[in-house]
């Protein structure tokens, strides 16, 4: 049996998207920017999708900028607001806990004369707003923080941020990567000024991402050439993978709840199948306070490279953490911040579930689990 529980890190593409997808390809080949009928033609699928994927987030259309992913949208948000908003202060806020591709811009942005706090979060992963109201200062620009987390599933108090930023000069960013199809997205609600997507997170294409940009938000852009996007990004659009992502972006938002029922369901299977075959573990974060299709487990009886190759032989697919790090011994920067030097932070694992799975693969993942706690708690001198 192979069992894939590394939903977060990607999903397969749903079949109504390829089917869309496919004959977007061969039937609307044409350049959208060319002025003729072919071309139009393509223009129209990509204001459809604009249009449908904005009622989806509660925004207008011209506030949706077509990116290559999340990794795009992210480094958009974070350098264009920094660099067009410096002459009003140079302090930026995120968290500890971010995914690579927010952290790693901010650790640019700090080589460039900018500052930057990041905020810790409690042994949930989640920040406290006590501390991010110390944080925030009358030159803060940018506050750049997570939906939902990737490696832990913790959901962050963005609403109550947005509240606390209403009126303050600096702008919001949300990474909300993980949370589309789990949580409901309503960018006016939310009030944020820029918030970042990817399809391939929600049973859509890789490759194509979005962020949304409120009508009157100031950023820089960097990518040059043509007029593309609005002047806002230049190069020709994939007119089928955009269209795959308006589709997937749908149905994830009409079945968000039927969704995490059954994702809540396989959840809490997994649980009881380890607790029968008293398998050791503890849960790092909170079930209560986490997406629904994440969970992150700490194995006491051996270290994660070792879990994950033996997983791996088996047919049993999870991962420590981001995909970005992938084949990395460094210990979780996620785990780190919630527990700080401790052995779990180099004996956790990520399993991530789809709807689709079922309780057999869930009672083989646990079967497996069992044997190489049988097989490893000897040598590791675990007892319990």
């Amino acid at each position: 049996m192979q069992v894939y529980a590394d939903y977060s890190a990607t999903t397969p593409v749903a079949p109504r998207v390829i089917e869309e997808m496919m004959t977007v390809y061969h039937t609307a080949y044409g350049n959208p920017s060319s002025i003729h009928k072919i071309g139009r033609e393509a223009r129209q699928i990509i204001d459809q999708s604009r249009r449908q994927i904005a009622g989806v987030l509660n925004a207008r259309p011209k506030e949706i900028l077509f990116t290559s992913g999340a990794t795009e949208s992210n480094n958009t948000a974070i350098k264009g607001a920094a660099y067009k908003n410096q002459h009003l202060g140079r302090h930026l806020i995120t968290t500890q806990v971010e995914h690579h591709s927010v952290l790693h811009v901010f650790e640019y942005l700090e080589k460039q004369g900018f500052e930057v706090t990041y905020l810790p979060v409690d042994r949930y992963g989640v920040v406290q707003l006590t501390d991010f109201k110390a944080a925030l200062r009358p030159d803060t620009i940018l506050v750049s923080i997570m939906f939902g987390n990737n490696e832990v599933g913790a959901i962050q108090p963005v609403d109550d941020i947005g509240e606390l930023l209403d009126g303050h000069q600096a702008l919001f960013h949300v990474d909300a990567v993980q949370t589309a199809g789990h949580l409901p997205i309503d960018v006016k609600e939310l009030k944020v000024d820029m918030l970042s997507l990817t399809a391939h997170k929600f049973y859509g294409p890789k490759g194509v991402g979005l962020l949304y940009i409120k009508q009157g938000t100031a950023i820089e852009y960097s990518q040059l050439g043509g007029s593309q996007e609005t002047k806002r990004r230049a190069g020709t659009e994939n007119v089928p993978l955009i269209k795959g992502m308006a589709v997937a972006l749908t149905e994830a938002a009409d079945q968000l709840d039927h969704h995490n029922i059954r994702l809540t369901q396989l959840k809490e299977y997994f649980l009881h199948s380890l607790q029968q075959r008293t398998v050791p573990f503890e849960m790092n974060g909170d079930k209560n306070m986490q997406l629904a299709h994440i969970m992150n487990l700490y194995f006491p009886f051996s270290d994660v490279e070792l879990m994950l190759t033996l997983l791996d032989m088996a047919g049993v697919y999870v991962s420590s953490g981001s995909a970005c790090t992938a084949g990395s011994i460094e210990p979780s920067h996620v785990l780190t911040a919630m527990f700080g030097e401790d052995p779990r932070t180099k004996q956790s694992i990520r399993f991530s579930f789809g709807h689709e799975m079922t309780e057999e693969q869930l009672d083989y993942m646990a079967d497996q689990l069992l044997k190489i706690y049988e097989m490893t708690k000897e040598r590791s001198g675990y007892n319990g």
